[in-house]
């Protein structure tokens, strides 16, 4: 049996790059590397996304459904598989977004407390 503690901080990492991640593909299809790229230049270098956590991570959301993949050719002609957001995934990110945002509220006030 697991460390319920830990489980649960793992729930949160997994949720927050999933979240990044389809917040990423709203802006439309994208392939592992420049989904990665994205997230680091969109904050400042603050965020940088590991090959052993995005791939994983985009592999798991593709077979939840809440996102899609085709082959194609990257920008510097190679072939690469290309993730975009299904229906699901809209609603996933929708749904996520609300909670994230609500919980970031809760611990701004908790570490703004004097």
């Amino acid at each position: 049996m697991g460390d319920p503690v830990r489980d649960e901080a793992l729930d949160l990492l997994q949720g927050t790059l999933d979240l990044l991640i389809l917040k990423t593909l709203s802006w439309g299809p994208r392939h592992g590397y420049d989904v990665a790229r994205w997230i680091h230049d969109v904050t400042d270098a603050v965020l940088r996304v590991e090959e052993g956590a995005l791939y994983p991570a985009l592999h798991r959301l593709e077979r939840g459904g809440w996102i899609e993949s085709e082959w194609g050719l990257s920008e510097n002609n190679r072939r690469a598989k290309f993730y975009q957001l299904t229906s699901q995934g809209r609603s996933q990110l929708r749904a996520r977004s609300t909670r994230w945002a609500r919980y970031a509220a809760a611990v701004g006030k908790v570490l703004a407390a004097v």
